[in-house]
């Protein structure tokens, strides 16, 4: 067992969920300190971002108290700071890896926990191969988060229990909302997911309450500006209030995002396309073809940094898989990524697992055909039943002067 220091760090897009998958590796670490393994855990400021400048923060000093780890795993966003920076290969850029290695070396960092998603587990995969091939002892363990759940080899990534079950109660008030009138009108609701549209199914979820989307469009599928026409016109026949929920990340069966027109072609640091305006997109189809009223809503944000309506088993089982990571770590385990297991009964439980890195980085797991129905315009019981467990209970969030109680680290 290797005995030094720790590092751990948040990258990509935060959630309601990535600060206690943090208190998860805080509290391994802790045990681990007490048994003289982990002399001192330091976080990263802005990810490896942060790690390369040596922005380092000695998370020891900070939350090795229980009462301010229940607040962080209360906490929205990324307590640390993240960044979007990807490394490129040590071909091309053996500049950089020297450096990390110095920094890991003058700071006797023995073990290197990165939470983040599919680009962070990239980082993961390379910082881990560096270290084997430069005979340096490292332990690299990539721990998951991401609101998307399109990351491969786990049953669910945590963070986006919490943001299922934001979607799921917001499109439930706007379905009140919108059927307090006899007037024909089309609501359509923007929801995140790039090219996976697990949260946008997760909308369907508000019908255990009587109040789903009539309609719910994914990526999976190619969209047809002529089907979803029909779907609104058969819907409204029903109920002149027609409730849609379409991903950001829907595309024409060329290819082409539906909402890539907003940002001109611009991409993020790994290539991906900036989407904006899906949802205005299809206000405007339908404002043209059927003149009824229609408004679009953008959930934008709020569907990664409300906490306060976060789901207890998203945050019981980010704690875990933090604490997961470290326990792989301390048994030799590096190159790999702790898991979620979902456990077969009849009673939802689950177990921390462990898979190769190389499984993971870059890979994307999208929704499955059988969780989506056959048009093509809502999801299926069994995704349903895949669904339900994970938004389960609720936090007991901390106020102060009638707000949320939040933990920043300076």
């Amino acid at each position: 067992m290797l005995k030094g220091n720790a590092v751990v760090g948040q990258s990509g897009g935060p959630t309601s969920a990535i600060n206690a998958t943090l208190s998860g590796v805080i509290r391994g670490c802790a045990d681990a300190n007490k048994c003289g393994v982990i002399n001192t855990l330091y976080g990263m400021k802005n990810g490896i971002e942060g790690l390369l400048s040596e922005r380092l923060v000695d998370l020891c000093s900070h939350f090795f108290d229980e009462e301010w780890l229940k607040t962080l795993e209360t906490t929205p966003a990324a307590a640390l700071g993240s960044c979007r920076k990807k490394l490129k290969s040590y071909n091309d850029d053996a500049q950089t890896y020297e450096k990390l290695l110095s920094i890991f070396k003058k700071f006797d960092i023995r073990y290197f926990f990165y939470i983040g998603g599919n680009d962070s587990m990239d980082t993961v995969l390379k910082l881990s191969d560096y270290a084997k091939n430069n005979n340096y002892e490292l332990i690299v363990v990539g721990v998951p988060k991401t609101i998307d759940n399109d990351l491969m080899a786990t049953d669910h990534t945590p963070g986006f229990g919490s943001a299922a079950k934001f979607v799921a109660t917001t499109v439930s008030e706007i379905f009140r909302d919108v059927n307090v009138y006899t007037v024909k009108a089309v609501t359509i609701v923007e929801i995140m997911g790039r090219d996976a549209g697990w949260l946008t199914a997760s909308s369907a979820l508000a019908s255990l309450a009587g109040a789903g989307p009539d309609l719910i469009y994914l990526p999976e599928r190619s969209f047809d500006t002529e089907e979803f026409i029909e779907d609104v016109k058969a819907a409204m026949e029903k109920n002149p209030a027609v409730l849609v929920c379409a991903s950001e990340g829907i595309r024409f069966a060329d290819g082409e995002y539906v909402g890539s027109g907003g940002q001109s072609g611009a991409v993020d640091a790994f290539g991906h396309k900036y989407l904006s305006g899906t949802g205005k997109v299809l206000e405007n189809i339908v404002k043209e073809r059927l003149g009824c009223k229609v408004r679009s809503i953008e959930l934008s944000l709020p569907q990664r940094c409300a906490a306060h309506i976060s789901s207890k088993t998203d945050i019981d089982e980010s704690v875990g898989v933090g604490k997961s990571a470290v326990s792989l770590a301390l048994s030799g385990k590096t190159g790999v990524m702790a898991t979620i297991e979902r456990c077969d009964g009849k009673e939802y439980s689950v177990s921390f697992g462990v898979a190769d890195i190389r499984t993971i980085a870059n890979e994307i797991k999208t929704v499955p055909e059988r969780y989506i129905n056959a048009r093509g315009n809502g999801v299926t019981e069994e995704c349903m039943e895949y669904l339900k467990p994970l938004i389960v209970g609720e936090n007991d969030v901390k106020y102060e002067n009638g707000l949320p109680l939040h933990v920043i680290i300076k």
